[in-house]
């Protein structure tokens, strides 16, 4: 079990690609990634890493240039993530369902010259597009059938040509094959890792212009090694972890892909989420390690499929990236006979800064205990200095090695939110208690302010989550003329049942003060999600703001 003096030692900051290089060597023989059912091993994928390293390099990039990634989850992300950061040259993650002007914007505001991709016709196209636009100079591109099993390949090669993009041959595309013959390894490069920059990840584009966070090899090695010490447990070349989560999301670099490298598991690659191919996965793999976000926990909650698939494979899950309702949490525990703890972090923070222990000391409705080396404050919500006392309510404010050097290109944007001291804004506001669990009760900018009250949307999320009808459940502020703003809840429901808004209110009469109880709700079909599969919030705000402008226009 990890000692007092071990949770709060510091970490030695090492270059990101030596964690490969540490697992090539002691699991060189053990299979490193499966994709639909197609293994490499350590030693191939490090071949791998090495020979399109040399490739880079003789292309130029090296220390201060800016590689994009515009993948899904496959081989081609491990290989060119670690291969542009061996050379000293920076990842800048794109996401394939990015629209074009999207694309634009994040490779101009990166400086991304050299764009890789996949040789399929609905992310190459895009990325085609910008090119054209001559903000890309280079557009590197990777085969499908290169990642496929023989037969797959050539089941796709006879049915889904049609999927594929028509990719001229010319001085603007290299191709992964054309990558791999200018050399067997790259010439050694110099890494400062506590200055270099390894990863841009982009952040912020629901409350503004998206912004770059400079992400330090030394921020993400030492989260590497605090994850490292959360999941204690795992047993080294031995744990296959389910990656369906993508790649180009913070949370899923660092928890599904990083984390695999430095246990040395198996990373069994989903390129998008879907249902079936996700039970089928565990199955085939009996997956043991699954990181999520609480949509999918509750997706293999409810779905009549999952009764068909043994999950008993699966030991440990770490859900982030949104509040873990309980009843979720309880449910997917009962359904596999794994532990399902929630932890929290941000982009700024590599992402993991709190995580409940992985045995029965967790909590539910906690993002438990700050990862090793983290401290944290909590300061007015007023003055955003004050340090409110113990046990009250305040924003959290982070300090640790994972935080980030700043925002790419926005200086102003990065002394609004890291101290002169080194803490980091989180805009969450909570409390931590006197074992140290720290319990988030909303964002700041989620407040909902009620005649001079403070509402917090999380606390009648849960209340709603109680009752068993209910499958997932956004709660938002309204204009209300009287109290200023009040709550309005959309809901879900589960397959199979049906409720008013005046049912709902009569059940959280037991559970919410009247301050709290949401005015109005709105019963859909689907509620908005993000890329990553989390709830959103924005489209709800921006729908309801339209349809009280419309309604002012008309009455004026």
């Amino acid at each position: 079990m990890t000692t007092a003096e071990e949770w709060n030692a510091a970490f030695d900051a090492r270059p990101v690609h030596e964690y490969l290089e540490s697992t090539v060597a002691q699991f060189g023989d053990r299979p490193a990634a499966d994709f639909m059912g197609k293994v490499w091993t350590y030693s191939e994928l490090g071949a791998l890493v090495d020979s399109t390293a040399a490739g880079l390099q003789a292309m130029g990039v090296g220390p201060g240039v800016h590689v994009g990634l515009c993948l899904p989850n496959t081989p081609y992300y491990t290989i060119f993530y670690f291969a542009i950061l061996k050379i000293g040259g920076t990842v800048a993650n794109f996401n394939p369902l990015y629209v074009e002007r999207e694309i634009a914007f994040q490779a101009r505001d990166a400086d991304v010259r050299i764009m890789v991709t996949m040789d399929l016709k609905v992310i190459y196209d895009k990325v085609e597009e910008v090119r054209k636009e001559k903000i890309l100079d280079k557009i590197i591109v990777c085969p499908m059938t290169f990642c496929l099993p023989t037969i797959k390949k050539v089941l796709f090669s006879l049915f889904k040509r049609k999927e594929l993009a028509d990719i001229p041959r010319d001085e603007a595309h290299v191709w992964f094959d054309e990558l791999q013959t200018r050399g067997n390894s790259p010439k050694p490069v110099e890494i400062d890792p506590h200055d270099d920059i390894a990863v841009l990840q982009y952040t912020g584009g629901t409350t503004g212009v998206p912004k770059g966070a400079m992400l330090t090899h030394q921020n993400l090695s030492a989260n590497i090694e605090q994850m490292r010490c959360v999941f204690e447990k795992a047993r080294l070349g031995e744990e296959k972890m389910l990656c369906v989560l993508p790649f180009f999301h913070v949370f899923a670099m660092t928890v599904a892909q990083n984390l695999s490298i430095i246990l040395g598991a198996e990373m069994v690659l989903q390129p998008r989420f879907e249902l079936k191919a996700l039970l089928e996965a565990v199955k085939r793999k009996q997956v043991t390690l699954f990181p999520g976000v609480p949509t999918l926990y509750t997706a293999i909650n409810n779905s009549p499929m999952t009764a068909n698939y043994d999950l008993s494979s699966i030991s440990l899950c770490l859900s982030g990236g949104a509040p873990l309702p309980v009843e979720v949490k309880q449910s997917f525990e009962k359904l596999t006979g794994c532990v399902l703890v929630e932890g929290y972090g941000l982009t700024e923070s590599s992402p993991v800064a709190a995580v409940n222990p992985l045995d029965e000391n967790r909590r539910a409705g906690s993002i438990g205990r700050l990862v090793p080396g983290t401290s944290a404050r909590f300061v007015s919500i007023e003055d955003r200095t004050t340090e409110v006392a113990a046990g009250e309510k305040g924003e959290l404010l982070l300090h640790g090695p994972q935080i980030m050097k700043g925002y790419w290109k926005r200086d102003d944007a990065t002394a609004d939110t890291i101290t002169a001291e080194g803490y980091l804004h989180t805009g969450d506001v909570g409390y931590q208690d006197d074992e140290g669990f720290i319990y988030l009760v909303d964002r700041i900018k989620d407040l909902i302010l009620c005649s001079g009250y403070n509402v917090y949307p999380r606390v009648i999320e849960e209340a709603i989550y109680q009752n068993e009808a209910v499958d997932e459940t956004i709660v938002i502020a309204i204009p209300d003329e009287y109290r200023g703003q009040s709550p309005k809840a959309f809901i879900k429901l589960k397959e199979g049942h049906s409720m008013t808004g005046e049912d709902m209110k009569t059940f959280l009469k037991e559970h919410l003060s009247s301050i709290e109880m949401p005015r109005e709700f709105e019963f859909r079909d689907e509620l908005p999600k993000t890329m990553v599969g989390k709830l959103s919030k924005k489209e709800l705000v921006e729908e309801e703001a339209q349809k009280r402008a419309q309604s002012e226009a008309q009455s004026a």
